[in-house]
């Protein structure tokens, strides 16, 4: 093998799982070449020829390696947090309920307006250090908590910075439809008409996004008014997600897979239908059990429905104020087995390949493989399944983003 960079490095004693096409595909005694920020080689140690001296070697002290996980679904830049509301939830009162009194996103919305773009962005890098701390090299961001042009840059400015700062990959999403806020009154299509006359072209002109998102709801926006928004991402050729079926059913998943949307997420309420038109389309199905824990939830995913029909199933923290404030993505894993009934390794492939798809990274991210992004976490575990078998505390593990080795996680 031909060395013709000083940022090469070999990566060996160590045991790989891939995850190539969802799967462990373990390799005992494996290696990993990397050049720059890239996969030069995998395989075998005793696979491994014509290595001269000029490679950097690194001795991974026989842990067990896995992609860098993705978590594929979060909102954690926001101002405040919603803990009064937990402690009512916990006495009896719906997350519907809350939000009718002005709680719920609305009263995220309020905090993050009144927040400093200094504040905004102090608080969301500590909650990314939790996250790599537990071996996340790649999160997705929403805006959606400021519902207005101002906040709404504000925010997109922060996870800008983030993005610029921080020794993670971040994709930035414009969740344009979160919530109505108040200022609207209960005109939700004049707020509609906001969004697409006002809002969405100065995003576009000021800021670096990655997709466009919404919350298809009763208690936030219906089908028809998701598809105006839809409609107009792709006049701006910017792909789509969608918050559906996490509270009812109204088939907002069949709408986003009719649009070719990257992914649907919660999906409590989703059916058979749903997913027959989410495989048709390639659209992922991004589960949340961190939301379906804390709000004592009792509908099921179609998971069975999503396995028949060849569905992805990505599993994310969907790290939020109010009812998800996740920080562990690998607490999602042992959620997504207890819960939801996914084999670790399912979780895994849900946090990685998967997770991949759902933000259209995968020809890069999900797995290792060669000409992929040399992001992997080296882990003190002796089995994959490990990472959902433990619960709390911080497992012991060397973080690699892009061919290096980052210090100092918290």
């Amino acid at each position: 093998m031909e060395n013709r960079d000083k940022n090469q490095k070999i990566w060996h004693n160590c045991q790989i799982v891939t995850m190539a096409d969802g799967h462990y595909n373990l390799i005992e005694k494996g290696v990993i070449v990397t050049n720059d920020q890239k996969i030069q080689w995998i395989g075998p140690e005793a696979q491994l020829t014509d290595v001269d001296g000029d490679y950097e070697k690194i001795d991974l002290e026989g842990r067990l390696v896995t992609p860098g996980l993705i978590d594929c679904h979060t909102h954690l830049v926001f101002g405040g947090n919603r803990s009064e509301e937990f402690e009512a939830r916990l006495e009896g009162v719906s997350y519907t309920e809350i939000a009718k009194r002005g709680g719920g996103i609305q009263s995220t919305v309020n905090a993050t307006r009144q927040a400093s773009e200094e504040e905004l962005f102090l608080t969301a890098k500590k909650r990314i250090e939790h996250l790599m701390a537990d071996g996340v090299t790649t999160v997705e961001i929403k805006s959606g908590y400021g519902l207005d042009l101002e906040s709404e840059l504000k925010m997109l400015s922060v996870i800008a910075r983030l993005k610029e700062t921080m020794p993670i990959s971040i994709h930035t999403t414009f969740l344009a439809a979160h919530a109505l806020p108040k200022e609207f009154g209960d005109d939700s299509d004049r707020y509609i008409d906001y969004v697409i006359e006002e809002v969405l072209p100065k995003v576009v002109e000021q800021c670096d996004i990655d997709a466009l998102d919404a919350f298809c709801e009763h208690i936030a926006f219906s089908p028809a008014q998701v598809e105006r928004l839809f409609i107009a991402a792709q006049n701006y050729n910017i792909p789509i997600k969608l918050h559906a079926e996490q509270l009812s059913s109204l088939h907002g998943s069949t709408l986003a897979a009719k649009y070719g949307a990257l992914s649907a997420d919660h999906m409590e309420y989703a059916d058979d239908s749903d997913a027959k038109a989410m495989a048709k389309s390639g659209t992922v199905a991004v589960l949340l059990p961190g939301a379906f824990y804390m709000l004592r939830e009792t509908q099921y995913p179609p998971i069975d429905a999503f396995k028949r029909e060849g569905v992805k199933i990505a599993l994310s923290t969907d790290l939020n104020p109010g009812t998800s404030p996740l920080l562990s993505l690998r607490l999602a894993l042992n959620m997504g087995c207890t819960l939801f009934k996914l084999t670790p390794e399912e979780t895994l492939a849900g946090v990685t390949y998967n997770a991949a798809f759902a933000l259209g990274i995968e020809e890069n991210e999900g797995s290792l493989e060669v000409g992929k992004l040399a992001n992997f976490v080296a882990w003190d575990v002796t089995h994959p399944a490990e990472l959902s078998y433990w619960l709390g505390g911080t497992l012991n593990n060397r973080v690699i983003y892009q061919g290096s080795e980052i210090t100092d996680l918290c």
